[in-house]
C-alpha cells in the first residue's frame, strides 16, 4: 500500500495549515521585557541623568532653543550658553509625552503604532554609496533611492520609509525636493525627512500637504512623517540639531532623537 507524501493533502495541494500566520504589519513584542538591571540601579542611572541635566547643565548652541528653554522655566546663562533644567521640570514634561502615538501613511492600513510593546523596523538611513551584484560598490543616486524605495514598501514587514542611500547626482540644495517626491509619489508608509535647515523643511511639509489633501490644521493635527535627529556631544546641542526639533516640534510631526554621537572611523593609511 502507497504512503500519501507528507505535507500534500489528497488533492495535489499543499498543506500550509502548519505554518505560522503573522500581521507582519502590526508587531507586537509579546515576550516579558528582561530588565538589564535591577530596579534600584536603573533608579540611580536615572537620577544621575537628572543631576547632570539640573547641576551642570547642556550646551545649546542655538539662541531660538535658549529662548524656548527660558520659557519653560529653565535656567540660562547666555554668556555660556549652557541650560540647566530643574528635575520637576523634566518630569512634567516627560508625563506630557504620550507612551504611544501612530504615525499615518497615505492609507489607514499604512499607519505605524509606536511606542509601548509595538516593534517596527525601517531600512538603513543616509548611506553615501550602495553595493550590488551587478555594478558592485558605488556613490548612490536617484535611481537606487527609488529603487530601495520601491523594495521597502514591496516587503510589509519594513514600516517605515527611510532616506535610504544619498543620491549624489542630484545637488544638495536640490535633493530634498527629488527625494521627498519619490517617497510620496512611490510609497504609502510613513516617511522621512531631513533637517537641513528649516527651508528645506518647509518645503517638504508642504509637498506632504499637497501629497496628501491635507490642510495646514489637518497636518498639524496627526503625525505624517519623521526626522533623527544626532547629538555631535553627549551635553551640547548644535545649531541646526536644535532648529531640526523646534521646526518638527511646531508643527506637531516626528523627532528621533539619539542620545549618541556620530563618529568617522579613518582607515589607517597602512596595514602592518
Amino acid at each position: 500500500m502507497s504512503r500519501r507524501p507528507r505535507g500534500r493533502r489528497h488533492h495535489g495541494v499543499a498543506d500550509t495549515s502548519h505554518r505560522r500566520k503573522v500581521n507582519y504589519r502590526n508587531l507586537k513584542n509579546p515576550l516579558l521585557r528582561q530588565p538589564a538591571f535591577s530596579d534600584d540601579r536603573l533608579e540611580a542611572i536615572h537620577d544621575t541623568a537628572l543631576r547632570v541635566i539640573e547641576e551642570l547643565g547642556i550646551k545649546v548652541l542655538n539662541d531660538t532653543a535658549r529662548q524656548y528653554f527660558k520659557q519653560a522655566g529653565a535656567s540660562v546663562d547666555e554668556a555660556t550658553q549652557m541650560v540647566k533644567i530643574d528635575r520637576e521640570l523634566v518630569r512634567a514634561s516627560l508625563d506630557s509625552a504620550p507612551g504611544e502615538f501612530v504615525i499615518h501613511g497615505r492609507t489607514p492600513g499604512f499607519d505605524v503604532s509606536m511606542g509601548g510593546d509595538n516593534i517596527n523596523f525601517v531600512s538603513v538611513g543616509g548611506a553615501p554609496h550602495i553595493s550590488d551584484l551587478d555594478h558592485g560598490k558605488r556613490p548612490a543616486t536617484l535611481e537606487d533611492t527609488r529603487n530601495i524605495i520601491k523594495l521597502c514598501e514591496h516587503f510589509d514587514v519594513i514600516h517605515l520609509q527611510s532616506p535610504n542611500v544619498e543620491s549624489q547626482d542630484i545637488p544638495v540644495h536640490l535633493r530634498h525636493y527629488r527625494v521627498t517626491e519619490s517617497q510620496l509619489t512611490l510609497s504609502q508608509k510613513p516617511f522621512f525627512i531631513y533637517s537641513r535647515g528649516s527651508e528645506q523643511v518647509e518645503d517638504a511639509f508642504a509637498m506632504t500637504r499637497i501629497a496628501h489633501g491635507l490642510s495646514e490644521a489637518e497636518f498639524v493635527a496627526k503625525p505624517w512623517c519623521y526626522t533623527i535627529i544626532n547629538t555631535n556631544s553627549p551635553r551640547q546641542l548644535d545649531v541646526p540639531m536644535c532648529q531640526g526639533i523646534i521646526d518638527f516640534a511646531k508643527v506637531g510631526q516626528v523627532s528621533v532623537i539619539t542620545a549618541r554621537a556620530l563618529s568617522i572611523l579613518r582607515r589607517p593609511a597602512r596595514y602592518r
